[in-house]
């Protein structure tokens, strides 16, 4: 039998075994992180994973910490044997630590070995929550074993019932070459190898007995990115990495943190707006960013992972959107969360388009949404052609609400013979360019925006009837991009001019 930490867990299997005998229904496009055992020759890490009940803690050991840390035996679990505003204890257990009896003055992230009753066979580790001075029965240098690099937020959310089962070393950027991300099954499993499969991401503000406002908007931007489980790494860096996906996306500034390993963050200017960053170092703060998480679980696959690599992530809480839902799907939802529901009609066909409040944390503090709804009749379903117009189809869910909600909506312009015109308000610059152009014939209910080569350029129409000449936009096939297509094509010729049309988006 071997021995493999899975995801911090230890477990047993046989010699021999593969990657898909202990990791079941594994998500094919998720990679997963191997950590293969370190060697005699290996460079010995000063950095260490802490396993708690409540997530995963990074520190960073001082030089005479990092002998003590690795012979500290912690049993089946260490205790949290008392916390305060100041501090939190984990123990006891038996050192050799010689007490100095006088207070030290700590600071915020400090990992101190101290003892209670001036008795080295009742030591504790204790995390510092702030700057203070205490007597911690520490030797005269302080006792500072050890820094809180990650995880800072779990060491505040410590409470009774918490202890730490594991410290394990943390790779040095030395051992790369024997640790790496893969998709491969069939991957054989070696003696003391750490497999890690999700990284798990707390939203700021978010705890079980408390949730903050501070970054709501933020931070339902982050849930929107991540909603799909997937973190796609466009890029990466020796401090980060960086899911593109939703980048171009206008975020507000909200709450300025200095960017410790672990951190999420959302840029919040240039090009790159939008984009999620996890970082793998410690980086300054800056105005360009705002916070919005902390990685609890899994800062290893952060750190391996590279460009065009997928991990699965996991962020708490789960986002909370009725939008698109009919209203009896939407009661259903609402009440496995516990929030509470006010609607303005009791159809349970009609369909949401407006939840208040719009963030799931203000939804999660309220308990409780309002919603608006409207008749199933007077949304119209489309179906859009992303991989043949992605461009398009982008600046289409944009300007029309689709990019956050299942729902949206835009105006209708006018209508002539069987052509609809809608004129969805678009941002200032947008660039519209020939992209995925009609060649012999348009079919009916075909969905189409004008590109840049046409003076209507960002004018959406719907064609009900086929034509060999003229787009749905009644444009030469030169000035039109297909983006999809209209399913409920009978709805369409019932709207009246300067009406507010729903849509919805059907998946294929």
């Amino acid at each position: 039998m071997i021995t493999i930490h899975l995801d911090g867990t230890r477990l047993e299997t046989e010699a021999g075994s593969r990657l898909k005998d202990i990791v079941k229904d594994r998500d094919p496009a998720c990679c997963v992180a191997v950590i293969r055992p370190a060697t005699k020759e290996s460079e010995e890490t000063d950095s260490f994973l802490l396993n708690t009940s409540s997530g995963e803690v990074g520190i960073e050991a001082t030089a005479q910490g990092t002998a003590f840390i690795n012979s500290l035996e912690i049993g089946d679990a260490l205790p949290l044997h008392w916390s305060d505003r100041y501090a939190a204890a984990f123990g006891p257990f038996s050192s050799d630590i010689s007490p100095d009896r006088k207070p030290h003055l700590y600071d915020r992230g400090d990992m101190v070995l101290g003892c209670g009753g001036y008795d080295p066979k009742k030591s504790y580790l204790i995390f510092c929550k702030m700057r203070h001075y205490a007597d911690f029965g520490a030797s005269s240098d302080g006792g500072v074993v050890a820094r809180v690099v990650s995880g800072r937020g779990i060491v505040d959310r410590w409470s009774t019932g918490d202890a730490i089962s594991a410290i394990n070393p943390v790779m040095s950027w030395a051992d790369v070459s024997r640790s790496f991300t893969t998709n491969d099954d069939d991957l054989v499993l070696e003696d003391g190898m750490e497999i890690i499969t999700y990284a798990q991401i707390g939203a700021l503000g978010y705890s079980p007995d408390h949730i903050g406002t501070e970054a709501t908007d933020s931070v339902e931007h982050l849930l929107l990115a991540m909603q799909d489980g997937h973190f796609v790494v466009g890029r990466d860096t020796s401090t980060h990495i960086r899911d593109e996906r939703l980048g171009r996306t206008d975020v507000p500034f909200e709450v300025s943190t200095h960017r410790h390993e672990g951190a999420v963050t959302l840029r919040t200017r240039g090009n790159s707006r939008g984009s999620v960053y996890i970082y793998t170092a410690d980086v300054p703060r800056t105005p360009a960013h705002t916070t919005v998480g902390q990685v609890t679980h899994g800062i290893p696959l952060a750190r391996l992972a590279k460009e065009g690599d997928v991990f699965c992530v996991k962020v708490e809480p789960r986002r909370f959107d009725l939008v698109g839902m009919s209203l009896g799907d939407a009661l259903e939802a609402a009440a496995v969360r516990g929030i509470g529901v006010k609607s303005d009609a009791d159809d349970e066909l009609n369909i949401v388009v407006l939840q208040e409040p719009a963030t799931t944390l203000e939804s999660l503090s309220n308990g409780s949404v309002s919603l608006t709804t409207i008749a199933l009749e007077k949304v119209i379903d489309i179906m859009l052609d992303a991989e043949s117009a992605p461009a398009s189809c982008d600046i289409f869910r944009r300007s029309t609400g689709l990019h956050l909600h299942s729902v949206g909506s835009m105006p209708f312009f006018f209508n002539f013979e069987e052509v609809y015109l809608f004129k969805p308000t678009m941002k200032k610059g947008t660039q519209i360019i020939p992209e995925n152009i009609p060649r012999t014939v348009v079919p009916a209910g075909s969905l189409a925006i004008t590109n840049d080569s046409r003076k209507g350029s960002g004018m959406v129409g719907v064609r009900l009837t086929e034509n060999s000449e003229f787009g749905p936009t009644s444009e030469p096939f030169e000035g039109t991009n297909l983006i999809g297509r209209v399913l409920d094509q009978e709805k369409v010729r019932h709207l009246k001019e300067k009406e507010i049309v729903y849509i919805r988006e059907v998946k294929p």
